[in-house]
């Protein structure tokens, strides 16, 4: 191979908008430094002339004031910078920027070309609704949880879950391999109950356990919650990084739809003037990596997401991308039924609602309880 030139490139680019917060005169002297350091992140003095000043390193597009101290820069990037993990996007995009004040990852656009290098969800909105004979409503998802419970206490409850409706049952995200409630014990029980439960309804029934530690690790969790029947899988992308979830999407005898979790996701959105946006690492990355479900905290809580935040999520989870089926966004957090109809407002019927500590405060009735919220539900 010789030096890169001109010919090694085609032209063809992609773009990242940021927010940068100071004077105009910084802002456009950071987001001509942001061109360097996403890229070669090298001292601007001993880069070479010719095709990596020229063709390699990002380039200011657009830059103009939002509103006082906040200027928005947008920046194109090369596409030979991509390859098909999402790792790979997200250190371009924000890498280097994540270690500043100041700067936000307000957007991201991929050239409809260039999508075919992730593969994206298996199943997504239409292909998970088929699996669980869904077509008519939203879909609602009951949680294991408080932790502590033993393998057999959380079977119960999965039991409860699925006979009360409930199309997906899954780990509270606490949930590991524990030495007061193993994984494989925990697994089997669980997705055992949730199968018996099914047969007495015939109606389908997802448990989803949770999957951790090391790679091979969750590639072997994987392949024993497929033998037991879960039928689908809960990732913590922001702890064991997203493109876990797009290996698991090429285990193609898996065939398990991923639940992606927000956990140590937070960190990246709960500034304004910093960070990622949600539609961004809530929408736009679970979906090139594969998940088949982003959940995140929505609007309306302790949390620094808002109404047209929500509305940019779903968007990012049904825009056209290329190849990319559309995602279930969630309504997640404190989830009742007097919250549907604001959350059907905003989200549609395409929507997961993760039912937690609402249905858990019915003591002793959680049948009932997922039952009436069904109820509200189809009435919404």
């Amino acid at each position: 191979m010789g030096d890169l030139c001109a010919s090694d490139f085609s032209g063809r680019r992609w773009s990242a908008t940021y927010h940068l917060t100071g004077s105009a005169s910084d802002a456009k002297a950071r987001a001509e430094l942001l061109c360097i350091e996403q890229t070669v992140e090298s001292a601007d003095h001993i880069i070479p002339p010719g095709a990596i000043r020229e063709h390699l390193l990002g380039q200011v597009a657009e830059f103009r004031c939002v509103r006082e101290e906040r200027y928005e820069a947008v920046l194109t990037y090369p596409v030979e910078l991509l390859d098909e993990s999402v790792g790979s996007l997200l250190h371009v995009a924000y890498g280097s920027a994540s270690l500043q004040r100041g700067v936000r990852l307000a957007d991201i656009r991929i050239p409809q070309t260039e999508l075919s290098r992730w593969d994206g969800p298996r199943f997504g909105t239409a292909g998970l609704r088929k699996l669980l004979g869904v077509s008519d409503r939203s879909l609602a998802c009951g949680v294991l949880k408080p932790l502590g419970l033993s393998a057999s206490q959380l079977a119960d409850l999965a039991r409860d879950f699925a006979l009360g409706g409930i199309d997906i049952v899954k780990d509270d995200q606490g949930l590991a391999d524990h030495r007061f409630c193993s994984f494989t014990e925990r697994v089997s029980r669980c997705a055992e109950a949730v199968a018996e439960a099914s047969a007495r309804t015939g109606q389908r029934c997802l448990y989803a356990p949770h999957l951790t530690g090391s790679f091979a690790r969750i590639l072997e969790q994987a392949d024993y919650a497929h033998r037991a029947g879960a039928g689908a899988a809960l990732v913590c992308p922001g702890i064991v990084g997203f493109d876990q979830i797009a290996e698991l999407v090429r285990q193609k005898a898996l065939g398990l739809p991923i639940l992606s979790h927000p956990a140590l996701m937070g960190s990246y959105y709960v500034a304004r003037d910093a960070g990622i946006a949600p539609h961004i690492i809530f929408g736009l990355m679970p979906r090139l990596a594969g998940a088949d479900v982003t959940i995140y905290p929505t609007f309306g809580l302790n949390y620094p997401i808002s109404r047209e935040d929500g509305r940019a999520i779903a968007t990012a989870c049904r825009c056209t991308l290329g190849h990319l089926p559309a995602i279930f966004p969630t309504a997640a957090g404190r989830m009742g039924p007097t919250r549907i109809s604001e959350m059907a407002d905003v989200y549609g019927n395409d929507l997961v609602y993760v039912l937690g500590s609402e249905l858990h405060g019915n003591q002793g009735n959680v049948r009932e309880a997922c039952r009436a919220f069904l109820r509200q539900l189809r009435i919404e």
